[in-house]
């Protein structure tokens, strides 16, 4: 167990490499949607798309997806380990509307640039991550983010 535990905090800690970015728009390039941040949050689901809880918990609890159980507790009592770097996420959804949500997976340091969360879906012309094979990648998608914000906001 102990070893699963070291693997995921290796994991949450060795994709980050953050700088701030806000927008507003369209899909650009390789499909990335700019987004813009007015009063901590991204009102607008990311390109339009509307996200599915049900994928949000699996993504949540993936080791090679969004991995959140790497610092976050959450209600997913199916895997042993959950992380206390970060803040636990029951009942996140009484707590932060759709759109606060979105802007801490896509970018938490908008919010709090002290934090060490990585930004999930900032602008891929900043380098989230320093291996040569994910330069000009987000390290999900939108379709993921939305998917993850479906399920946290359900987190009453």
């Amino acid at each position: 167990m102990l070893g699963r535990s070291l693997k995921r905090a290796v994991m949450a800690i060795g994709v980050m490499v953050v700088l701030p970015s806000a927008s507003a728009g369209p899909p650009v390039g390789d499909g990335f949607c700019t987004w813009e941040a007015t009063g901590f949050a991204i009102e607008q689901p990311l390109c339009g798309l509307q996200g599915d809880p049900e994928r949000g918990r699996a993504l949540a609890a993936d080791q090679n997806g969004g991995n959140c159980l790497a610092c976050h507790r959450l209600p997913i009592p199916e895997e042993s380990f959950h992380g206390t770097v970060g803040p636990p996420l029951d009942g996140v959804g009484a707590r932060y509307t759709a759109g606060q949500i979105r802007l801490r997976i896509v970018d938490e340091q908008q919010v709090n640039p002290f934090s060490i969360m990585p930004g999930f879906y900032r602008d891929p012309m900043l380098g989230n991550r320093v291996a040569d094979d994910y330069w000009g990648k987000t390290m999900l998608d939108a379709q993921q983010v939305e998917d993850l914000v479906a399920y946290l906001v359900n987190l009453k």
